[in-house]
């Protein structure tokens, strides 16, 4: 069996809670490997919007890295990995992606797959998007990212905020070609 690595960064943007999530569906699967990237606007907003300790979200991930060393594997392109999700994606870290300012390892690592043709996907948490936002967003697409905010859905019936989360988590899974078993897909209307 061969095993998938994905590189999570989790930014500072408000929903930082969501990459939970994120973590615990990626580990019900045997044959991922998550690499897991936080900045220190992260672990800051972490202690502001969360009641879950920190370190529940460390524990989640196969390997964890400190956001200042550049030195990391995962900043080198010859160290294979299946891509990476930025979730949240703070506007700080998509301007770094979108201009290749690589001066952390969560730009940097993005900037590596991209480099590589490796699947990259932002879910920006932001709210109204100015023009610097919706400018560095179309060229973050340009130079390959996949945008997904995590947007509210309906017609799977959520009932809790965690329905509207396990969504969005199953929506970036399934761009590495993962089905999640909290996803309910659109079936269509008679």
């Amino acid at each position: 069996m061969d095993t998938r690595r994905i590189i999570v960064g989790v930014t500072g943007a408000t929903g930082v809670q969501m990459a939970l999530y994120l973590l615990r569906a990626l580990a019900e699967y045997d044959d991922v490997e998550t690499h897991l990237i936080v900045s220190d606007g992260a672990r800051r907003t972490w202690e502001l919007e969360c009641d879950i300790p920190f370190q529940e979200l460390l524990d989640c991930a196969d390997v964890v890295y400190d956001s200042h060393n550049l030195a990391a594997d995962v900043s080198s392109g010859s160290y294979q990995t299946d891509g990476m999700i930025v979730f949240p994606c703070s506007m700080k870290t998509l301007s770094a992606i979108a201009t290749g300012y690589t001066d952390n390892l969560i730009a940097r690592a993005a900037d590596v797959c991209l480099k590589e043709g490796r699947r990259v996907v932002l879910s920006p948490r932001e709210m109204p998007l100015g023009r610097v936002h919706l400018r560095n967003l179309n060229s973050a697409a340009e130079y390959g990212c996949i945008i997904m905010p995590p947007m509210l859905t309906f017609y799977n019936g959520p009932v809790t905020i965690e329905d509207q989360i396990w969504h969005v988590v199953g929506k970036i899974l399934r761009q590495f070609g993962l089905e999640p078993r909290h996803f309910r897909a659109w079936e269509g209307a008679e």
